[in-house]
């Protein structure tokens, strides 16, 4: 095995960053300056630590510019749209601040004479966050600030292919005064980490990832009674019902599925459309992607940038060509996106109909540029086509018709329902997943729950 972390950029094949891997002594002082740094953070108000936090985050968004340069680099996000990463982070983590002083209070109960009762939310302790590298800054922030504001201390592992997001927020952060040791960032292996959540400092962790990850980080918390929050894996649809805007479905449904790429754990990859809407629909979506560049991301002019690596790009292309084997019909010409390039990541989008649920791209997860159509007669076929998946992380409907988004919506088994949107994340309300999707919660006023346990207070004051 290799004796340093290596990001190889998928805009060139370069290597973007080199950092050796934490030694067992420096890992051993990590955690030990973690349980130091958190014993003294959580005697701090929430407002006191509402205050240091808010400063850190400006001086997280004052790094803009250089951040958007960095994420093209490390993961091919293109420059056109990297200041949106820093306005997710920035937008998260404000609001998670803003609810902390309420989500964090004293739980109080009826008064009962001659007691006082009442139950406080401690801390857990030191949280280990390991983030991944399609989304580095908003997946981590999720728990990052939320974890600091409830009180605890946070070490991060942050994805090979974006180390550098890791340090570039703990940099921010340690120059705008949070105290040393509260928020450190660790150079691990995955069986590094795997030791990190065996060991004894650790009381929670949060994982953004995939599915045998997720599976390997439960295996590693065995034993330790600690709690795990896992974001996983999705393949989420969306359904467009008769009475749907089929201009802004197929325009928003678009991005929903080519944003980044495709490579977004809530973004489009299964598309059911009503029978009566089904060719104007397929249509419009396909006028829209070809709109779309692919190119590198350094390139002001690039909306659709290369995947993370050659391999991710090659999974895509065998799904797409098994499909078209099996008879599904490919939409879009690799031809008119001249940076398509076999054994490259720069990988054309694609559009296919004539699916079925038989084919690998309707019911594995893609994380690329691809997405499946397929007709649907009535909405009981679409939520039945939408259930038929081992993922469960968001769904849309595209209707004019809230009572019957509602109606849809409380049959799709799914952690968020969306009615005329996707691909979105909305602080206020809880991030979670069912199914193979992981479990836990992040945001709202109830991710703060798993980052913090119940302290029940039963004080006799009558003798």
């Amino acid at each position: 095995m290799s004796d340093s972390l290596k990001t190889i950029s998928p805009v060139d094949d370069s290597l973007y960053v080199e950092r050796p891997y934490t030694s067992p002594d420096a890992l051993a002082v990590m955690l030990k300056s973690a349980v130091t740094a958190q014993s003294s953070w959580k005697e701090k108000s929430v407002a006191e630590r509402a205050e240091i936090l808010g400063k850190c985050i400006d001086a997280f968004v004052a790094r803009k510019d250089r951040i958007v340069e960095e994420l093209a680099w490390q993961m091919g996000r293109p420059v056109k749209f990297g200041a949106g990463e820093v306005g997710g982070f920035e937008e998260r983590s404000r609001y998670m601040i803003s609810i902390a002083e309420e989500a964090l209070a004293d739980v109080a109960i009826p008064e009962k004479a001659g007691f006082t009762r009442y139950i406080k939310r401690e801390p857990v302790g030191v949280v280990l966050t390991i983030a991944p590298w399609n989304f580095p800054y908003m997946t981590a922030v999720n728990s990052i600030v939320p974890a600091l504001m409830a009180g605890n201390a946070v070490i991060l592992k942050h994805a090979a292919q974006t180390h550098l997001c890791g340090e570039t927020m703990v940099e921010a952060f340690a120059e705008a005064g949070l105290p040393e040791g509260l928020f450190q960032i660790v150079v691990a292996s995955h069986a590094t980490a795997a030791k990190i959540i065996q060991s004894e400092e650790i009381n929670f962790v949060c994982f953004t990832g995939s599915v045998p990850a997720g599976k390997a980080i439960e295996t590693a918390a065995v034993g330790r009674f600690i709690g795990v929050g896992l974001e996983l894996g999705g393949k989420d649809p969306a359904y467009v019902r008769a009475d749907a805007d089929i201009n802004h479905a197929a325009e928003n449904l678009v991005d929903g599925a080519m944003f980044n790429s495709g490579q977004s754990c809530c973004g489009i990859e299964r598309i059911y459309v009503h029978e009566k809407v089904y060719d104007d629909f397929v249509k419009r979506f396909v006028e829209v992607v070809n709109e779309y560049k692919l190119g590198s991301p350094i390139d002001a002019e690039t909306t659709l940038g290369p995947l993370v690596n050659a391999g991710a790009a090659d999974f895509v292309r065998g799904q797409i060509a098994d499909a078209v084997a099996a008879g599904a019909k490919s939409l879009i010409d690799p031809k008119s996106f001249p940076a398509n390039k076999e054994g490259t990541p720069y990988l054309a989008p694609q559009v296919l109909v004539d699916v079925d649920h038989s084919m690998r791209v309707m019911t594995e997860e893609s994380f690329g540029p691809v997405v499946g159509i397929m007709k649907v007669s009535s909405d009981e076929e679409a939520v039945k086509l939408m259930n038929d998946s081992e993922f469960g992380l968001t769904a849309s409907v595209w209707t004019l018709d809230e009572a019957a988004a509602v109606k849809i919506g409380d049959q799709v088994n799914t952690g968020t329902w969306f009615m005329n949107r996707c691909d979105y994340l909305d602080p206020a309300l809880a991030w979670t997943g069912v199914k193979n999707s992981g479990r836990g919660c992040t945001l709202s006023s109830v991710g703060y729950e798993s980052l913090t346990r119940p302290k029940s207070y039963h004080l006799r004051t009558t003798l």
